[in-house]
């Protein structure tokens, strides 16, 4: 192969490298195992992983139920091959599960049209993102109360497009709106604004203002979305918004130590065409019999991809399939009654945490996050309170700060366990203050 191509020696032929990132020293490989051991080996880095019983951590990916039935049907051999061919109308089965998705995520958001998903909902807002951007409008506008990661994703694309990339600061844990509003009033190169809602915080934002003030300055307004608190919230489209994406990992994914999860993308009809990934139509063929098509997709996508808006052509196939079971299995009433029980679940270990002593951050206008704050004159912290609770087998909040926690109450968790959580808190702001006091008498203060 090396003489074909044209060199004498592998140096030769990575003389373009420099010198400087290749390795001088052999690769620190183990030698080969037997299968068994193989095996062996594997189990014990496995056993290493922590897996808690008790969840109270969200920021972004959630522990939810799934019903049996979603993972019997997309454990079948038949689904499990589950990239989209090429030849794509050979593959009837596949692309009815793909349309049934998009219609599904279309019934949920109240938007036009929906593409077969991509990869997680960090890339599927990078991709609105993109969709919105033209040679008149080239800046983007974030909401800082978004999700850090999301951002950091969103950036990320917008770099490497040299696109303007404009925050919009956060007040009392919202978007703030009065900043939104001078921020666009005269920039006629803003392409669109990101929110999320709920945001990152948990709060719910004011999506008909947002929204209003966005289209009046002429740019696009992108919705993300938690899925199961759209069954309960309005829609998207209700917003006005002209894209909604979000993570599909609650539908039925578990947390799967990160993945792998989808994004899902839905937009109005002025933007279908603009929707990157694939896009599964209904038709009929030569027979008159009902078919499935991939459809509305600009070729620039997979071949021209130095005129693409987009150049991501794949899509989460296994993971929207899980999606379309989970909402087929939970049904509307479902799907409403787990984002009910959500948010009294969350509304309820607020209050049981605010007995224990920590402080509400923000107001109580919150889907199921929350954000606690440890008094001032308590001398504990963050980490102290978590690990306690990680003693007894509970994973609590995401830690904001040292003295802030994102807290997160999903089905799953119950009232006892909210009440052990809320002890368990309560303890540890005791023992702290406890243990200042101790400190305090010793040196005779």
């Amino acid at each position: 192969m090396l003489r074909e191509s044209g060199f004498e020696s592998f140096d030769e032929m990575f003389s373009n490298i420099p010198e400087a990132v290749k390795l001088k020293v052999p690769l620190e490989l183990p030698a080969g195992l037997s299968e068994q051991a193989v095996i062996r080996k594997m189990e014990e880095i496995a056993d290493q992983n922590v897996i808690f019983k008790h969840i109270f951590r969200g920021a972004g990916a959630y522990h939810h139920y799934i019903p049996a039935i979603v993972s019997s049907v997309v454990s079948k051999e038949e689904f499990l091959t589950a990239y989209t061919p090429y030849q794509a109308e050979i593959s009837q089965g596949i692309l009815q599960s793909i349309f049934e998705y998009q219609t599904m995520i279309c019934q949920l958001t109240g938007m036009d049209a929906a593409n077969a998903s991509v990869y997680d909902g960090a890339t599927a807002a990078a991709e609105a993102v993109a969709m919105c951007r033209d040679r008149k409008r080239s800046r983007v506008y974030l909401s800082e109360a978004a999700n850090p990661q999301v951002i950091q994703v969103i950036k990320t694309y917008c770099y490497g497009s040299n696109t303007d990339v404009a925050m919009v600061p956060e007040k009392d844990g919202i978007t703030d709106v009065q900043a939104l509003e001078t921020l666009l009033k005269e920039d006629k190169a803003a392409a669109c604004f990101y929110v999320q809602q709920p945001n990152f915080y948990g709060m719910i934002e004011d999506g008909d203002r947002l929204g209003a003030i966005v289209h009046e300055a002429g740019a696009k307004f992108i919705m993300g979305c938690n899925p199961l608190a759209l069954s309960i919230m309005k829609t998207p489209a209700e917003y006005g918004a002209d894209i909604a994406v979000g993570d599909g990992q609650p539908l039925g994914m578990p947390l799967a130590f990160g993945g792998p999860y989808l994004g899902f993308m839905a937009a109005g009809a002025a933007m279908m065409r603009k929707l990157p990934g694939r896009i599964v139509g209904e038709t009929k063929d030569s027979r008159g019999n009902r078919a499935f098509v991939l459809t509305l997709q600009a070729r620039e996508q997979h071949i021209r991809r130095e005129k693409a808006s987009s150049n991501i052509c794949s899509n989460q196939a296994l993971c929207a399939l899980t999606a379309a079971a989970y909402m087929t299995a939970m049904g509307a009433a479902g799907m409403e009654e787990a984002a009910k029980q959500c948010m009294a679940k969350a509304h309820y270990l607020c209050s049981r945490l605010e007995a224990a002593g920590l402080h509400k951050k923000y107001g109580d206008s919150f889907f199921h996050e929350f954000v606690t704050v440890i008094p001032e004159e308590i001398p504990a912290d963050s980490a102290h309170i978590l690990k306690l609770l990680e003693e007894h087998g509970i994973l609590g909040g995401l830690p904001l700060s040292d003295r802030e926690i994102l807290w997160c109450a999903t089905e799953m968790n119950t009232r006892e366990e909210m009440d052990q959580t809320a002890e368990l808190v309560g303890k540890a702001l005791s023992g702290a203050s406890s243990e200042k006091g101790a400190l305090i008498d010793e040196a005779g203060i």
